[in-house]
């Protein structure tokens, strides 16, 4: 069965479950951009089977056939896909944002750049908003993936002779309060964990102080911007947030620091790392950017090392030659640990890996 998959989250944790015990060399992992490089994928299926023998072999021709089959029918150009013929497997996500060209062929599905995504574009609500007018966007993966539109007709001139001028100002309080509230009830039904407010004068500022506590305290920003400026807010508000999340990994590594000099809550470095996610310790892990090491696995023991070993020195088991981080992040998806990945030069002095612990 082929099945696409909406919630990026629940697919990262639902793959990191997923290994074949048996076998090993069984899953195919595919990122790609539909319309680039069309011979990537060619060179890749041409350098797997030349590697690849046997049951293996024939596994892996029968799964491509099935990516082949699948890639045509999916109407975007940014897919990532998961399949395995021998364990009936086929999924498939779906993005707006570019991808790294990667095929890997393992006895798991490869999901580090699935991680890297959820951790680097983080979902938000922008409210663009006036005394008459208001537009609420659900952005996801850097695009508009929803938008509501909001509107009401506000009086905003004093006919002479009419209404004296404190009973107009408080029938256009009026109006306006109604119309904010109204603003404030649209945007509690998101359910996005980061807000930007946008648009011109004051008004931005009263409708913030009429929301909840629990909705005020999701704004990361607030901006000063003309409502007819969607382009340019819609921008600089996937700036503030990608600005935010660099903050938020430098500030891991500044308290992984920290509980280490006070002998804290924290580990470092691949082994004592893997030890706390194998028992289920890690309350946040941080990984560096990019970074790979070869490492060995056995499936039954479940224990994870650097450097290659054929069999597990501890049952004798044959082993897996693995991406090691990819092997830590997969312990961490299975224990409910965060993840944050982070080019902070200090982690690569505390051996690429560490982790701010629940426990100790």
């Amino acid at each position: 069965m082929i099945l696409m998959e909406l919630d990026l989250k629940k697919l990262i944790k639902n793959l990191s479950d997923i290994y074949d015990a048996d076998s090993k060399d069984t899953f195919v992992s595919l990122y790609i951009n539909k319309k680039e490089d069309k011979k990537f994928l060619e060179r890749r299926i041409k350098a797997c089977r030349s590697i690849l023998k046997e049951d293996l072999l024939r596994n892996f021709d029968k799964t491509i056939y099935k990516i082949n089959n699948t890639i045509p029918k999916i109407n975007s150009n940014h897919i990532a896909i998961f399949a395995s013929d021998k364990n009936h497997f086929l999924k498939y996500i779906s993005f707006n944002i570019e991808l790294k060209n990667l095929l890997v062929v393992d006895s798991s599905p490869y999901i580090r750049p699935l991680a890297r995504i959820l951790d680097e574009w983080e979902s938000f609500s922008l409210v663009l908003i006036s005394t008459n007018y208001a537009k609420i966007f659900s952005v996801d993966f850097g695009q508009v993936k929803d938008e509501k539109s909001l509107s009401k007709d506000v009086i905003n001139k004093h006919k002479k002779g009419g209404w004296s001028q404190a009973r107009f100002n408080r029938i256009r309080k009026g109006q306006i309060h109604d119309f904010l509230n109204e603003v404030a009830d649209a945007l509690q039904k998101r359910d996005d964990e980061q807000i930007i407010i946008a648009g011109p004068g004051v008004t931005k500022n009263q409708f913030i102080e009429m929301l909840p506590q629990n909705i005020s305290k999701k704004i990361v920003d607030v901006v000063d911007i003309s409502i007819d400026d969607e382009k340019e807010i819609l921008k600089k508000s996937i700036y503030i947030i990608s600005e935010k999340e660099d903050r938020k990994s430098h500030e891991a590594v500044d308290l992984l620091k920290q509980e280490i000099l006070k002998d804290g809550l924290a580990v470092y470095g691949i082994k004592d790392t893997f030890y706390a996610l194998k028992s289920g310790q890690v309350e946040l892990l941080i990984i560096q950017k990019d970074i790979k090491i070869k490492g060995w696995l056995c499936e039954k023991c479940q224990v994870v090392e650097k450097g290659i070993k054929s069999r597990c020195p501890y049952c004798s088991n044959t082993t897996s030659r693995v991406d090691i981080f990819e092997e830590l992040l997969e312990f961490a998806e299975r224990t409910d640990a965060e993840v944050e990945f982070t080019d902070d030069e200090e982690i690569a002095n505390l051996g690429h890996i560490g982790a701010i612990l629940r426990y100790k």
